[in-house]
C-alpha cells in the first residue's frame, strides 16, 4: 500500500493533508520496538477473541428448558453446566478490556507526550499509529457484535442469578466447593463484569474513560496534544475514503470499513475530552465530512452501527452548540 505517509503544512496556515496511513504494512523503527512489541502482545489476542464473540451461540435453549421446568434438577443442571463455561469465556474477553485499555494508554501517551507535533507523530511513528488504529478497529467491532447478541446480557444474567439462588439455599453446604469455581470467576469478577456488559458499547466506554483519565492525569501535558492527535486521525483517516486516489490504493473494501471504524472511534474519544466536543462549529474534525462518508458507503448495513455509535456514545451531540444541520444528518 504504498510507504508510509506524506503531510504537507504550513507554519503560517492551517494544515493541509495530502495523506496515506500504511493501516497494513507499516513496521516498527528500532526506536519503537520496545513500545510495539508490548501492545503486540495484547493485540495478537484480538482476532481470537473477535472470532470467539462471533461464534459466541449462548445457552438460551437451556435457561429456557430450566426456566420453564423449574422442578427439573436435571434441566436446572443441564443449563447450569452449559452456562459456566460460556461465563468464563465472557470473563476471558473482559479481561482482554483491561488488557486493551492498557495498550492504550502506553500508545496515547507516545503519541502525545513527545515534541512532535500531531502531523509528524503520524508521519514518523506509522507502526505505532497503525496499532492505535487496531485498538479502535477492535473496539467497534467487538461493540457490534455484542450489542446484536442479546445471548450474552441473558447467559451472564441467568449465571448470576442462579448462583445468588444456590448459595442462599441449601444446595451449598459449609465446606461444600464454591459453585461460582466451575466458571473461575470470583464474586468481585462478577460484579465488574455485570458493569461491564451492561453498556451497550463496553469497550468503547472503557476506551473514552481512559482517554479523559490521561488527560485528567497529565496535567502538564496540554490538552490539545491529545486532542490534536485525535482530530488529525480522524481527517487523515476521512481523507482515505472521500479521496479516490488513496481509495483505489486499498487493497480491498474491508480496508475502507477499517479506516471508517477508526474514524468513527477517534472522533467519539475527542468528544469525550475536548471541552465544547466534536460537534460545534470550531470543532477541528469535520464532523458534516465524517458523516457524509458513512452515508456515502455503498453497503449502509455496514456502517449503521457507527452511525449509531455517533448518535448514542458521544457527549456532545445534543449540546445547544451543534448545529441542526448536523443533528439531522445523523437524525436520517
Amino acid at each position: 500500500m504504498g510507504n508510509l505517509l506524506n503531510l504537507l503544512t504550513d507554519r503560517n496556515e492551517s494544515p493541509k493533508y495530502d495523506v496515506f496511513l500504511d493501516f497494513e504494512d507499516a513496521q516498527p523503527k528500532a526506536e519503537e520496538m520496545s513500545t510495539h512489541q508490548k501492545v503486540l502482545a495484547t493485540l495478537e489476542r484480538s482476532s481470537r477473541i473477535l472470532e470467539e464473540l462471533r461464534s459466541y451461540e449462548g445457552a438460551g435453549e437451556q435457561i429456557r428448558q430450566a426456566i420453564s421446568n423449574p422442578k427439573s434438577d436435571d434441566f436446572q443442571q443441564s443449563a447450569w453446566r452449559s452456562v459456566c463455561p460460556l461465563v468464563a469465556q465472557l470473563k476471558s474477553f473482559y479481561e482482554h478490556s483491561l488488557e486493551l485499555e492498557k495498550a492504550f494508554v502506553v500508545l496515547l501517551e507516545v503519541l502525545t507526550t513527545s515534541d512532535l507535533r500531531p502531523l509528524d507523530h503520524l508521519r514518523e511513528q506509522q507502526a505505532l499509529v497503525k496499532q492505535f488504529a487496531e485498538i479502535l478497529h477492535f473496539t467497534l467491532t467487538f461493540d457490534d457484535l455484542k450489542m446484536t447478541n442479546p445471548s450474552i446480557q441473558n447467559d451472564f444474567s441467568y449465571y448470576r442469578r442462579t448462583l445468588n439462588k444456590m448459595k442462599m439455599s441449601n444446595d451449598v453446604r459449609e465446606g461444600d466447593k464454591d459453585p461460582s469455581d466451575l466458571a473461575g470467576v470470583s464474586n468481585e469478577m462478577a460484579n465488574r463484569m455485570s458493569l461491564f456488559y451492561a453498556y451497550p458499547t463496553p469497550v468503547l466506554k472503557t476506551l473514552s474513560e481512559a482517554t479523559a483519565k490521561f488527560v485528567e492525569d497529565h496535567k502538564d501535558l496540554p490538552i490539545d496534544n491529545t486532542t490534536e492527535c485525535l482530530s488529525t486521525m480522524a481527517t487523515v483517516c476521512k481523507i482515505m475514503i472521500e479521496n479516490p486516489e488513496y481509495k483505489e490504493r486499498l487493497r480491498n473494501e474491508e480496508s475502507a470499513l477499517y479506516c471508517l471504524r477508526v474514524m468513527v472511534g477517534v472522533i467519539i474519544l475527542y468528544d469525550h475530552v475536548h471541552p465544547v466536543g466534536a460537534f460545534a462549529k470550531k470543532a477541528a474534525i469535520d464532523i458534516r465530512g465524517s458523516i457524509k462518508v458513512l452515508r456515502d458507503y455503498p453497503v449502509q448495513s455496514q456502517v449503521e452501527s457507527l452511525i449509531n455509535a455517533l448518535r448514542y456514545t458521544t457527549k456532545h451531540l445534543n449540546d445547544e452548540t451543534t448545529p441542526k444541520l448536523v443533528k439531522s444528518l445523523l437524525a436520517e
